[in-house]
């Protein structure tokens, strides 16, 4: 999230929403009297897709004042910025609210308390969802949170148990049974696969491109075809980073952020992990904070708690995380440009960190 895209949310006049989210919340919670929705506000630090708006509610119940606080994800005007997996997946913000029920009524990991999903965009202007607030915090890309913040305030050992509990959570999704969690909707190409994937993401990026070129990016998906390991698949988070876990006491409360979620190897997981793990150590130059483990600790720390090895060479998962980056950055990059955030001549849709990244990846 660049600076100017943070402003852009300080300065968000919220009145329209909470007026919106005043009569949903009374509908939605009829037996609470006289509620009241008050201080909506968009965190700033973190987010690149759908917006977050946190609000709070009080109300009167047995002669006393009660409050609580929700957080509502709402879909972009332009749609989610990863590719959809199904027809199932069009809404960004619906699918968010499927894979959260699902694997909620599993237990296998925290998930914020769900209200029911909104498809109407006359109450908020698009389609959204709203969830418990969870109290925690989140390590922040900006200022990055191994830089700044409360993890580097940390002890070594807060630290470490922050990274291991996020990997616990990532290992119980990834047990779970895709059918058995009735997710038979989320991949209807009748043979979900590594394969399945890469063409997803092919296509995906010819759409958002637009007839630019990117033979980095294509000659990527075209190594990934060729080393393909053929692993199993199962379910995919998408989106799997302590960025998008809520810890309390440096302990895993809540993962969200479930717009990329797939059936697809649950390799893919470990890769974006360790991508994000890398931008925000060795590839920012900031020496790793002591406590939170190596990579390699990390791998096997998974692998522990998954009870299996991972299949294929680590490096494959990397590549295609960073292609899977690659690819949404030309969105992300477009949208910048679309909002007046960016010059259309500085686009960054093509050259960019994550292509150079990507190229040498690849020899190329």
């Amino acid at each position: 999230m660049s600076e100017e895209a943070n402003k852009v949310k300080a300065d968000k006049d919220y009145t329209e929403y909470e007026r919106g989210l005043q009569g949903w919340m009374e509908r939605a919670l009829p037996e609470r009297r006289d509620l009241r929705v008050h201080g909506a506000h968009t965190p700033q630090g973190s987010g690149h897709s759908n917006e977050t708006v946190f609000f709070d509610t009080t109300w009167s119940a047995g002669g006393q004042e009660h409050s609580a606080r929700y957080v509502a994800r709402v879909e972009p005007p332009d749609g989610g910025v990863f590719p959809e997996q199904s027809p199932a997946c069009a809404v960004s913000v619906e699918l968010q609210h499927a894979m959260m029920a699902a694997i909620g009524r599993t237990g296998v990991a925290p998930i914020s308390p769900l209200l029911p999903f909104e498809r109407d965009p006359s109450i908020l202007g698009q389609p959204f969802f709203v969830m418990e607030f969870v109290a925690g915090q989140t390590p922040k890309d900006l200022p990055r949170y191994s830089q700044e913040g409360f993890v580097v305030d940390a002890s070594p050992a807060e630290r470490e148990r922050l990274v291991q509990t996020g990997l616990e959570a990532m290992a119980a999704i990834h047990s779970l049974d895709w059918r058995e969690a009735g997710l038979e909707w989320l991949d209807t190409s009748g043979d979900p696969s590594m394969a399945h994937q890469i063409g997803i993401y092919r296509r995906f990026a010819e759409a958002e491109l637009k007839g630019r070129d990117h033979p980095v990016l294509f000659g990527a998906l075209d190594w990934l075809e060729q080393n393909d390991p053929h692993a199993p698949v199962g379910v995919s988070w998408g989106d799997a980073r302590t960025g998008n876990m809520i810890f309390d006491d440096f302990t895993c409360r809540a993962v969200v952020d479930w717009e990329a979620a797939s059936i697809a190897p649950c390799e893919a997981d470990i890769g974006w992990w360790i991508m994000f793990d890398r931008q925000s150590f060795e590839q920012m130059g900031v020496p790793r904070l002591e406590g939170i483990p190596s990579l390699e600790e990390q791998l096997t720390y998974y692998e522990e708690c998954r009870g299996r090895k991972i299949m294929g060479d680590i490096h494959y998962w990397e590549v295609f995380a960073v292609a899977r980056f690659c690819t949404i950055y030309i969105h992300l990059a477009d949208r910048q440009v679309a909002a007046g955030l960016m010059p259309p001549e500085q686009s960054m849709a093509v050259e960019n960190f994550v292509t150079d990244q990507l190229a040498g990846m690849i020899g190329g």
